[in-house]
């Protein structure tokens, strides 16, 4: 992949960054420097806004290319992906979405610290917050990396680095400089664009085939060398039991994840009340509904007018399938239609990197600051709002850096990994403390502590000890064998975990749960009185 498809795509990015940073300028000269506007964006966002923004902030890279080339290499398999990420917007609409802004000021801890003791709620919660957020954005950074790799027709280890480094540089500036109304405005842009690329790539193979579903699907499984098997479950995830319960695992963490990821839970914020919060859901499943439904048509489009085996050659996990697609769909490599389709498909992938990890960042700052950095400080000595936000700018410093360097270390690992590892980790540490506050009127400290520890320590140290990291060929350490877990995600065990350390850890506290501030808790959520 070389000439003047990777001008244009340079051109084509460039521009979206120049953009990007203009917004950003133009915001940082008219911010006022409170907590309120750096993480909420002054609370001013509409629910069409913020439906645009959560969904520009949910519909990362992994989702554009992972699941799409996972459905072209795996089909039915691969479409599941696509079902267990919608189906995760209906725990966020019925369980969290207004009861979080009602309870919370920025913050997951601001939930659940709202009827426990302060200091050691906020560290487990913050801690917490700060791991996933981290965990995600290492993803994303190295996906940018194996995108521009790609790009440049190679696989240039400088070119990955300063690929990493470059999207590192941005985020810290959008993020610092524009707070969250920048890095909202960059993602409302960045969801149209990515709709508008989605659905004319969608168009296109549709009418290659005329309308036709049924042709599709049938030169899909012909040219993907399963046959009538591409179509029915059980090409990656049927072989054995030890195959199907790592399914299980997988599809329970997509779908309570995503509940528990701080830079989804902390868009609620930005809107003024909690049924904005609800009609911003509603948006948010609108658009992420269509798209996922537009990314199994990418997959089987791929499949079917480049074949399973092209798009195995390109990238063995198959993040290579939609810009191929384009480039095929365009009139092949050398024209002059594939040269500006790949173009734009690639300067639409890297803007969603870039807009994904800036949400991602401003969440984990908030954390740093308004949980950690807070919660660590000397009794007595309390934070002021403007103190805080500068934290929480020299905050994003660090965590681009610490960001910067872990991608560089993972710049080989499976980037689908890494997000499953994600969710994992937030259905099983940051899911049930939630949830337990919320609804458990007995709920204590400890076992809002022991929740999180709970859920958290087990699925990184499973994570460890399973055969993503040694003892298989497509391991992190093929030469060594030390896994004694069997399974790839470690939500079917982590998750459970998770709830039974919150309830052990209630029920042996000798804490009296505080029933009148249960009461508070739950009169605010329900009705938003006293609501920020």
């Amino acid at each position: 992949m070389r000439g003047d498809h990777q001008t244009l795509a340079l051109v084509l990015f460039s521009a979206f960054v120049a953009v990007t940073l203009a917004i950003t300028t133009w915001v940082s000269r008219h911010r006022h420097g409170t907590a309120e506007e750096f993480y909420a964006g002054g609370r001013l966002f509409s629910p069409m806004e913020n439906g645009f923004a959560i969904a520009g902030d949910y519909m990362s890279a992994a989702s554009f290319l992972g699941i799409s080339g996972l459905i072209a290499l795996f089909g039915y398999d691969g479409m599941l992906y696509s079902v267990g990420f919608l189906v995760a917007w209906l725990v966020v609409l019925f369980l969290v979405a207004e009861l979080v802004r009602n309870c919370g000021r920025f913050t997951l801890a601001d939930v659940v610290a709202s009827r426990m003791a302060e200091r050691p709620v906020r560290l487990a919660a913050g801690t917490s917050s700060v791991t996933v957020s981290v965990l995600y954005l290492v993803a994303q950074m190295v996906g940018a990396g194996s995108l521009v790799a790609l790009l440049l027709g190679g696989t240039s280890g400088a070119a990955r680095t300063g690929t990493v480094v470059g999207v590192g540089a941005l985020m810290i500036i959008y993020v610092s400089l524009g707070g969250m109304r920048a890095t909202t405005w960059i993602q409302i842009v960045k969801a149209v664009l990515l709709m508008a690329g989605a659905l004319a790539l969608t168009v296109l193979v549709l009418v290659r085939f005329h309308g036709d579903l049924n042709a599709l699907l049938d030169t899909a499984a012909e040219r993907s060398g399963h046959g009538r098997d591409f179509l029915v479950p059980g090409l990656k995830y049927g072989g054995d039991w030890t195959a199907r319960l790592d399914f299980i695992s997988l599809g329970l963490a997509l779908v309570l994840g995503t509940a528990g990821l701080p830079h989804i839970l902390s868009r609620f914020y930005t809107v003024p009340t909690a049924r904005a919060a609800r009609r911003s859901v509603v948006w948010s499943i609108g658009l992420i509904g269509c798209f996922y439904l537009m990314t199994i048509v990418l997959g089987f489009g791929a499949a079917a007018l480049l074949g399973s085996d092209a798009v195995r050659a390109s990238n063995p996990a198959g993040n290579d399938a939609v810009p191929l697609l384009a480039l095929a769909l365009g009139g092949g490599a050398g024209s002059t239609g594939g040269t500006v389709l790949f173009a734009v498909v690639a300067a639409i992938a890297f803007a969603t990197i870039l807009a994904v990890v800036a949400g991602i960042t401003l969440a984990s700052s908030a954390s740093v600051a308004h949980d950690l950095y807070a919660s660590l400080r000397r009794r007595g000595r309390a934070t002021t709002p403007r103190g805080e936000v500068a934290v929480a700018r020299a905050a994003t410093v660090g965590i681009g850096a610490v960001a910067i360097g872990l991608s560089l270390l993972a710049r080989e690992l499976n980037v689908a990994f890494l997000v499953g590892l994600a969710f994992a980790v937030a259905a099983s540490a940051n899911l049930p403390v939630l949830l337990y506050s919320l609804f458990w009127r007995n709920f204590t400290t400890r076992g809002a502590v022991w929740s999180v520890y709970g859920g958290l320590v087990p699925a990184l140290l499973l994570v460890v000890v399973s055969p993503v990291v040694s003892g298989s060929p497509d391991a992190l350490f093929p030469g060594v064998d030390f896994h004694v877990f069997p399974l790839e995600n470690p939500g079917l065990v982590s998750i459970p975990l998770g709830f039974l350390a919150g309830w052990i850890g209630t029920v042996t506290s000798a804490e009296p749960p505080d029933a009148a501030r249960h009461a508070e808790t739950e009169v605010r959520s329900l009705t938003g009185a006293g609501a920020v």
